[in-house]
């Protein structure tokens, strides 16, 4: 089997993806809660270190979106170029989502680029799921990513977690709940804003913002989070 080349085309890697992906790891994929519906079969052990091999390519990155296939669009994700990006593109991809494990991976991608912003408060005022998981999934990455942005911009964000902590589904509950955690977690400026809005929403009436409350209030309160917000400032 060929090495991976950095130039490889769409339908080169696509032919790559069909060549190594197995029964056995779709069967894998599936106990993971993942759409196997167009999975080949190649986990991430595999797909990272390729698309660590191949370049950045924006265009690449739509053919290997429009084949439909799980693991081209992964490699599309990690390849692509936030800066070339566009928006109604973001769009059209968002639209298309059909597994949780493509939002989260394609999410890191979006919140790279000079839009994220406006797709978070979009995307978390769409009424389809997966979209909706977008935007709160972006919201974590971009706690974790973004470096150089102010604190002030991730506080700002908290009623944004209030007002969507009472949609049930299961894949935007999660990414509520992950959002109010990373930020917790970016700085201690922000841990305490944080933990007073896990707090609040673990006294809800409402099952759902009770229990992303209460996760968010654990993992908040560890000694562990505490340490490593302490070590930071210090």
């Amino acid at each position: 089997m060929p090495l991976p080349d950095p130039d490889w085309t769409a339908d080169e890697i696509v032919a790559h993806l069909r060549a190594i992906g197995t029964a056995e790891n779709r069967a894998g994929l599936a106990r993971f809660g993942i759409n196997i519906a167009t999975a080949l079969g190649v986990g991430n052990s595999d797909l990272r270190p390729l698309a660590r091999k191949l370049k950045r390519n924006n265009e690449r990155g739509l053919m290997l979106w429009d084949t439909g296939i799980r693991e081209a669009r992964l490699v599309a994700a990690f390849t692509g170029e936030p800066k070339k990006i566009t928006i109604e593109q973001c769009r059209r991809w968002a639209g298309d989502f059909d597994s949780w494990e493509v939002v989260d991976t394609v999410s890191d991608l979006f919140a790279d680029t000079p839009f994220w912003r406006q797709l978070i408060e979009e995307f978390a005022h769409d009424e389809r799921e997966f979209v909706r998981r977008t935007a709160f999934a972006m919201l974590a990455w971009a706690a974790v990513h973004l470096k150089k942005e102010p604190d002030e911009t991730f506080l700002s964000y908290l009623p944004l977690i209030e007002a969507h902590a009472s949609d049930p589904r299961n894949f935007v509950r999660k990414a509520v709940n992950w959002a109010l955690r990373q930020i917790g977690k970016r700085s201690v400026s922000l841990h305490a804003p944080a933990l007073a809005v896990a707090r609040k929403l673990a006294m809800s009436t409402d099952k759902t913002a009770r229990w992303i409350g209460k996760d968010a209030v654990k993992e908040l309160s560890d000694a562990r989070t505490i340490e490593r917000l302490a070590a930071r400032k210090s």
